[in-house]
């Protein structure tokens, strides 16, 4: 209840007072390319997003099963496994968090997929890096209508 405190903004009462928690976007970077992940990272200091990175999807889905984190920027395959490790995480633990996949080279069959699968998004790494935040800010906003009850698919 605290952590859905922490996500969501909700008040906390404390002897009688309400205070309120930060609302503050936590984004996690799985990515094993460190150029990837440091432009990625000045994307989302840009605006204003706190992001943190880590190179391997076992160290992703570690941090992912925290519940700290409402979105995830994931490369599609990584040394030790797949992004979908991170669907198995989501759904094991009932974490919302969003997944948007940064590919170098994704055909239209795998873009399909993966947004069956459970992606939210799929951005090419050369040039649409830049609209990262935007993604961010979107999936946020799906997460938090999905979160809270108002999303059209739970009506």
């Amino acid at each position: 209840m605290t952590q859905t405190r922490k996500m969501t903004g909700e008040p906390k009462h404390h002897a009688g007072v309400a205070l309120r928690v930060p609302d503050k976007t936590r984004i996690l970077i799985v990515c094993d390319n460190d150029s990837d992940t440091e432009r990625l990272k000045g994307v989302f200091r840009e605006a204003g997003l706190t992001s943190k990175a880590v190179s391997t999807i076992t160290s992703g889905c570690k941090s992912a099963k925290s519940g700290r984190f409402q979105v995830v920027f994931c490369t599609p395959l990584l040394g030790d496994g797949s992004w979908r490790g991170l669907i198995e995480v989501a759904s094991q633990n009932d974490l919302s968090f969003k997944i948007v996949l940064m590919a170098r080279t994704f055909d239209l069959n795998q873009w399909v997929d993966a947004l069956q699968v459970g992606a939210f998004d799929v951005l090419d790494v050369v040039c649409d890096l830049p609209k990262a935040a935007d993604a961010a800010k979107s999936a946020l906003g799906t997460a938090y209508l999905k979160r809270s009850g108002s999303c059209p698919e739970r009506v």
